[in-house]
């Protein structure tokens, strides 16, 4: 009797099982720390207030990678009053995985209180790094010298 009580379990217990659907684990948020290093060259003639530059950076730490960007800039007549915004490509090595991700900046300036805000582009991932999604932080210490911090996730 117990015997076929357990032949009858298994195949309700296969059905069960089978029939629940699976649930993607949702991805960790990781953070990334380092340095980089940063060139800012103007292109062509300066249309005051408004200037264009190339980026050129090298990050160093979790993120070993390249970034090339273009930035636009406004001032004012207010002094320590501005604004940014620039696109970034990032191609490297993060935590191991080899692949890129574009970065999107938007700053403002008002009377020396700055605003940042970095993010992954969506979908901009590539490679080991596809599906990437997360924010970028920025430090500039009193020496000039830039420090990012990097919370990100990345499926799979």
């Amino acid at each position: 009797m117990i015997r076929r009580g357990l032949f009858l379990a298994a195949p309700i217990a296969a059905v069960i099982f089978a029939a629940a659907p699976l649930v993607a684990a949702e991805p960790v948020e990781q953070i990334a720390t380092g340095a980089f290093d940063v060139k800012a060259a103007p292109e062509g003639a300066a249309d005051a207030p408004i200037g264009t530059y190339k980026l050129d950076k090298v990050y160093h730490g979790d993120l070993d990678a390249i970034g090339t960007g273009k930035m636009l800039t406004v001032d004012t007549a207010t002094k320590a009053s501005a604004a940014y915004v620039a696109i970034e490509r990032v191609t490297g090595t993060l935590a191991g995985r080899k692949g890129g991700f574009a970065l999107d900046h938007v700053g403002t300036m008002a009377r020396g209180t700055p605003t940042l805000h970095i993010a992954i582009v969506p979908d901009s991932g590539t490679d080991a790094l596809t599906g990437i999604t997360g924010t970028l932080d920025i430090r500039i210490e009193k020496d000039g010298k830039h420090f990012y911090t990097l919370r990100y996730k990345i499926p799979g």
